[in-house]
């Protein structure tokens, strides 16, 4: 297909979109005025009807805080092996959905696989936490308030329930039940009613900020320190993350920690390694110059809690040096007075110390820090032997496998379990 024929499917998809959106908003419009006093909150045992079509449902006006799914989340794992493996299910879903509905496709990117994934692990954490509504409800508003960057409105969700729907009946073929499907419904319904939320509590926050690139250092040639300036306030906490588009890459964004701490000039600093060909990572790194246009969703996270002056002992491996080297930075600017700092940073040798020269800048003359490079054995054995940290307020960041051991290590030596603070969300 060349140029001008792909413009003009993409402007028919766009159009298609656009009058699916406003009739959604009319329909809307049109049962609040004829109903105005009707209930908000959900029918009991919302799901699909009796002849196995899905009900009608306005996922703009429900309130799912007081949802029980303990039942539903046995239902669910008795059954599991029915639809199972997931990845097949979201495969089927997926293909159903742009199948129905060709317009959404464009929203999503090009490459699904992160996607797919991505949503692998969201259905194991609802199935997992659905016993658990008011925690997993906050995550859910949390997860719904970023869903906004993507152009989520809650007519895509009706289509993403009718696909579901369609791929539990195909992957279940005699083990479907009205049953099962029902409690699948009804813990989507939950989730999506949670993410609503969030994103309506949200409407006064951008859902992502444009930026500039203004420095790019390729520091090893798998690794490089981007700058970038928002034209407005992007109000990060050092030690949270935040999402990035790259325009060769559009609706495709990965998570990356700010590497430094908030600046009066607007200016952020993200620290990416490439992991593979293609994606995110690999254009940010290969193909990114002075003066090129990114987006960036609404910061995440967080690794400092509020109000604890304990001295902190931070431990760093790989790109995860980028929220300590944030949170370093924050504390040369409001440290709780008498609170000491302690850096470990792990690599596999000196030449792998990316980012040590500013590392070593940054703690001169500041006798409350002190940095330890960990380049021989294993960083979770270094940091465990290095002195008496049961007081300290421990903060891990990067890989997985090094979170693990080094948590693993902190528990043995006496650290509680609820000051040993990393972020799942933030991948490295």
């Amino acid at each position: 297909m060349d140029y001008s024929s792909q413009a003009d499917a993409a402007a028919t998809a766009t159009a298609e979109y656009d009058r699916l959106i406003a009739r959604h908003h009319a329909m809307r419009l049109r049962r609040q005025l004829l109903s105005p006093a009707a209930p908000s909150g959900p029918r009991s045992g919302a799901g699909p009807g009796r002849d196995g079509r899905e009900d009608h449902q306005d996922y703009g006006d429900q309130d799912y805080g007081d949802h029980d799914g303990a039942e539903d989340q046995h239902l669910i794992r008795r059954e599991l092996g029915a639809v199972a493996p997931l990845a097949d299910l979201i495969d089927r879903l997926y293909a159903v959905m742009f199948r129905r509905r060709p317009f959404l496709r464009p929203l999503f990117p090009a490459s699904m696989e992160f996607q797919q994934a991505h949503l692998e692990r969201i259905f194991h954490h609802l199935i997992d936490h659905l016993h658990q509504p008011a925690d997993l409800a906050r995550m859910l508003r949390q997860l719904g308030r970023d869903h906004r960057k993507l152009g989520v409105r809650p007519v895509h969700y009706a289509a993403f329930e009718e696909a579901l729907c369609a791929a539990l009946r195909h992957r279940a073929a005699e083990r479907w039940t009205q049953e099962l499907e029902a409690a699948w419904v009804r813990m989507l319904r939950f989730a999506v009613g949670a993410m609503v939320a969030g994103a309506d509590s949200a409407l006064t926050e951008p859902p992502y900020w444009h930026a500039v690139v203004t420095g790019h250092e390729r520091r090893r040639p798998d690794l490089a320190v981007v700058r970038v300036r928002t034209g407005e306030p992007y109000p990060y906490r050092a030690g949270q993350y935040g999402t990035v588009e790259h325009p060769t890459l559009p609706h495709t964004w990965r998570q990356y920690s700010m590497g430094c701490a908030p600046r009066g000039d607007n200016e952020l600093e993200f620290h990416v390694r490439r992991t593979g060909p293609g994606g995110v990572s690999a254009a940010l790194v290969e193909h990114t110059a002075l003066g090129d246009r990114l987006r960036l969703g609404p910061p995440r996270g967080g690794l400092l809690p509020d109000g604890d002056a304990r001295d902190l002992l931070l431990v760093a491996g790989g790109t995860g040096l980028a929220p300590m080297k944030a949170i370093v930075e924050q504390q040369a600017l409001h440290r709780p007075p008498g609170r000491r700092v302690h850096l470990f940073v792990g690599a596999r040798d000196r030449s792998d110390l990316y980012d040590w020269q500013s590392l070593s800048e940054l703690g001169l003359h500041k006798p409350w820090l002190s940095l330890t490079p960990v380049t021989a054995g294993r960083l979770a054995d270094a940091v465990a032997a290095a002195g008496d940290w049961r007081e300290h307020l421990a903060c891990v960041s990067g890989p997985a496998g090094m979170i693990a051991a080094v948590r693993s290590e902190l528990l043995a030596v006496g650290i509680p379990l609820d000051r040993i603070r990393f972020d799942r969300s933030a991948y490295r």
